[in-house]
């Protein structure tokens, strides 16, 4: 595999930043005019969020498929973090696939199986009787999953350990 475990990290920091920055002048922008353009901005950076979210995975999904030369590679991965005994990480790795389906198709089972563990997950899951995240926020798109900065910066940490993880099985 090549550096991708590296590679997501650095292009994550390097996004999030990017993105942050442009926010930032938005919300600037914003204490001077209310122009829906400076809106639709602020939310077209929380969906690059919710893109790169779903991208990282996406890849390292191709990657692991490559590298084993199978057709599920996060099932692969699952197995070696289980004969690892890497019970926690597996389970991480698996709570975010599951966010990363959510993000990719909306409710299904995917989505049932995180509102059941939705208290102690480290990311906001909307629940079926909630409308949003955060009533009132301009930036707020419509998502199952909060995408936030933690929530990505999570998926290229988790991404990362499992590569590592892998790779010693390798």
């Amino acid at each position: 595999m090549h550096d991708f475990n590296e590679l997501v990290q650095r292009s994550t920091a390097f996004s999030l930043s990017a993105l942050n920055e442009a926010q930032q002048r938005i919300v600037d922008q914003l204490q001077r005019s209310a122009a829906t353009t400076f809106v639709k901005t602020l939310q077209m950076v929380q969906l690059q969020k919710a893109i790169s979210a779903v991208g990282m995975f996406s890849m390292f999904d191709a990657i692991l498929q490559d590298q084993f030369q199978c057709r599920d590679g996060f099932k692969k991965a699952g197995k070696i973090l289980e004969n690892q005994g890497k019970m926690l990480l597996k389970e991480q790795f698996s709570d975010l696939q599951l966010a990363v389906n959510v993000l990719k198709h909306g409710k299904g089972r995917s989505y049932e199986n995180l509102v059941k563990k939705a208290a102690t997950l480290p990311f906001r899951v909307k629940l079926p009787d909630e409308d949003f995240f955060d009533e009132g926020d301009v930036s707020e798109i419509s998502t199952l999953v909060e995408v936030d900065d933690k929530f990505v910066l999570l998926c290229a940490e988790v991404i990362h350990e499992v590569s590592v993880e892998v790779q010693r099985n390798v």
